[in-house]
Order: C-alpha cells, then structure tokens, then sequence
C-alpha cells in the first residue's frame, strides 16, 4: 500500500517549521516530536501524518473491540488518541463530571501522507492513490514561509477549584489512604478559558520552545487541538518487546548551577517521591504480566532522574515480551488507562478520583500514538498539554499529582501549579 521514499534534507532550511505550518491545510494531522531528546527507544526525530482515507470515532462502548476491528481492516498505519474514559469499557465505571471540549471518546485516522524524518534523511510514505504527489508536496513545503511570531492574544485562564477547595479534597483522598482503600492516587485540576480565541499553531510553537520534551505533540480533528509537551512515554511495542516509562516526581529547575544540582539531588533521594514511583512501577509490572511471556517483565531503570527544561522528572523503565501472536491492542487494553495517571490499587484509585475531581478528564491522561502494519505501536501520556475546541471556543489543561501517606497537600499543590507554569506563559503575554 505504501512504498517508501528518501529524501536528503541537506539542501532545505527550516524544514521542520515548514512541515507543520504545510500541515495546517488538511482536516487531521498528527505531527510527533521528539525535540532532539536521545532514547534507545526513539525511532525517528519527527513524524508527520496528515489527511485521512479512512477513520473511526466513537465512545468507550466496545471502543477497543472496534479499534482492532478498524487495524485489522486497514492492515496500515493509524494515528490517533485514546481518552482517559476508555477505563469505562476496560473496568464497570463511569465519568458523570463536566465536559467543556465534548471530544470523541477514540478517535483514529490511516493518513494518505507520512512524513518521518531522522537526522537529514526523510522518509515519504503515501498511500498508492497519492504518491505521484509527493514531488509537488516537497515544492510546496521548501517554498512555505514561515509566519512570523507575534504577541499571543492574552487568554483570560480560571481555575475549576481554589487552593482552599483543593486541600479540602486532597484531603478527603488522603482519608481514603489512611483508611487503606488505596496507597496512592493521581488528583487532578482543570484549568481553563471559555470563549478562548487562539492561533493552536503558534501556542503550540511556544509550548513546546517552553519545554522541549521528547514526546511533543500537534493533534488536529476538524477544529479539534491537542497541543502537547509530554515527557512522558505511556507504552511502546517494537517487535515483541513492550516498554513502559511511568514518570512520578517532580522537581523545579533553578537558573543557578549549583541550586539546580541540589534540587535534582533532591528529587533522587526524596523517599516520598521514590515511594510514588516505585507503587506505580509495581502497577506497571503487574499491568504488563497479563500479557508478557513468563518470567519476562523486567524493571530495566529504577527511579532515575531525567532533566527537562522546566522541570527534573524522576522516570523508571519496566519492559516486557509478548508472543508473537498477541494483539497490539490488547496490549493496550490490558494495560490501560496507564497506572501513573490513575494510582494503585487502580480500579479503586479510578473511582475514588471520580468522586473527588470535578471535571471530566477526557484526552488528558489519555494518550496520542500510533499503529504500524507490522504491529508496533507508540503512545505517550496526555499531559502538559492544552486542549481546545475552536468550534466551541473552548480551551482546557489539566495538572495533578500524586497523593500517598507522606502527602502535604498544600504542597502538592504548589507541584500543580509549577506544572500548570508552562502552559499558562504559551497562552498569555506574561
């Protein structure tokens, strides 16, 4: 269905740049970037897949059993999302809360372009009934010019609770906690602007200079954005080795060498942050038992600390085997929704967190990916990222953190709005 074709970028400038701002004519793009960020596990630098052949869209009703229907039939790639509320068709619950952006539940399209690129080599994959077009495409994208970046229009941003309304229920999840119901839960908060009017290219443009994170993301459905700047990896197949790279502690970045060198310290030998990252890694083991080869799930990397631009993240790696036969997406069903967003024991975390947040999460703590036809797949984690519906001018982001027994809250609220701090400067001019 799709040959492959190589192109050297040597001789283009800006390329990237280009790439996306060609993308803005077509109905669904997914544009991928890993910012540079070096990992045994990166497959490409940036991806682009635009224009649908075919797609599929629908709530969380059998939402995995029509998806491995949809890859069966396609036999090819497919790019999409995966809501958070795809736990009411994997576990008997449900999301009753507030839903300004009114998102499919599973959205996927099979692109007729892709665009992947490594170092200074394109690769071109367009579906048999386009590919005598790519010529005239590379014209268009090395004569594109660049808009030039103005001033944001300022978005007026509310916050769902107040800090007081936050503790309050921070502090309920932590009764939860003491009286053993679960031992840690990700709390969530929504912020957010009604009759937001923004240019998502360009946001997404400041976002992701902000951070650079390695699992950056530009999602567009019709008038429907994701405008991401994810660290976080939720789950990878290549071949028959599953990678999972939950990411739990937080710390800030500081100008001064020696302050920034103490913080990530810190954040290394902080045993609350450690206790956190260690309960979701033995989450993820157990998540990836179901469908690993005996004896294969294995913790590659412990609580190690990663630097970002804005923050220190403490990230572990837990990799598994599957068999040859298993299904990519049953992979992901039996995993899902990823342990680090939901807490542990996870159906309980799952409906404690229900009756204590206030906004439906939707895409946030979701996650953005991709199929391929050998059955590989890779999918971040839905955070720090801004949501926005153009059609109803809506415009939303979500930050949480993770509650066990050592919690304060006041200060886990502090950690939200340090992680809310780079969505907030791409949306407002100060």
């Amino acid at each position: 269905m799709r040959n492959a074709i190589r192109v050297d970028l040597t001789v283009y400038t800006d390329f990237k740049d280009k790439l996306l701002q060609w993308a803005q004519q077509f109905r669904e793009v997914v544009f991928l970037d890993s910012n540079d960020n070096t990992s045994p596990y990166s497959d490409f630098d940036y991806l682009l897949a635009v224009d649908a052949f075919t797609a599929i869209q629908t709530d969380h009703f059998r939402a995995f059993v029509d998806l491995d229907e949809y890859y069966t039939q396609t036999q090819d790639w497919i790019f999409g999302y995966l809501t958070y509320d795809l736990k009411n068709d994997v576990e008997k619950l449900q999301s009753a809360h507030t839903d300004g952006l009114l998102f499919p539940e599973l959205f996927f399209f099979q692109p007729q372009k892709i665009l992947i690129v490594k170092g200074q080599q394109l690769e071109i994959r367009y579906l048999n009934n386009c590919a005598d077009e790519w010529e005239s495409d590379l014209n268009e994208i090395r004569e594109t010019v660049l808009f030039e970046a103005v001033e944001p229009v300022n978005v007026e941003i509310q916050q769902r609770i107040s800090q007081e309304e936050y503790v309050i229920r921070a502090e309920k999840m932590l009764a939860h906690i003491q009286a053993g119901d679960l031992y840690e839960a990700n709390f969530c908060m929504e912020f957010f602007a009604e009759n937001a009017v923004i240019d998502p290219l360009q946001v997404y443009r400041r976002l992701n200079a902000i951070s650079t994170p390695p699992f950056a993301t530009f999602f567009k459905h019709r008038n429907q954005y994701a405008l991401g700047a994810s660290p976080e990896r939720y789950l990878k197949k290549r071949g028959t080795t599953i990678i999972s790279q939950p990411i739990k502690g937080t710390a800030k970045r500081y100008v001064e060498q020696a302050e920034d060198n103490q913080a990530r310290t810190a954040l290394q030998n902080d045993l609350k942050e450690r206790a956190e990252n260690v309960m979701i890694v033995d989450l993820v083991r157990n998540d990836l038992s179901k469908t690993a080869t005996k004896g294969s799930v294995v913790v590659e990397e412990l609580c190690a600390v990663y630097t970002f631009k804005q923050v220190h993240q403490m990230i572990s790696t837990v990799v598994s085997e599957v068999a040859a036969t298993t299904s990519p997406i049953a992979v992901i069903q039996s995993s899902y929704p990823m342990g680090s967003m939901t807490g542990a024991p996870k159906i309980s975390a799952m409906k404690i967190i229900e009756s204590l947040e206030q906004t439906k999460r939707g895409l946030y703590s979701g996650a953005i990916g991709y199929f391929t036809p050998e059955g590989d797949f890779d999918f971040n984690v839905v955070i720090r990222t801004i949501l926005y519906n153009k059609d109803r001018n809506y415009l939303s982001f979500s930050v949480g953190s993770a509650l066990t027994i050592l919690a304060d809250p006041q200060a886990e609220y502090r950690e939200c709005l340090l992680k809310a701090q780079a969505m907030k400067t791409a949306l407002q001019l100060s």
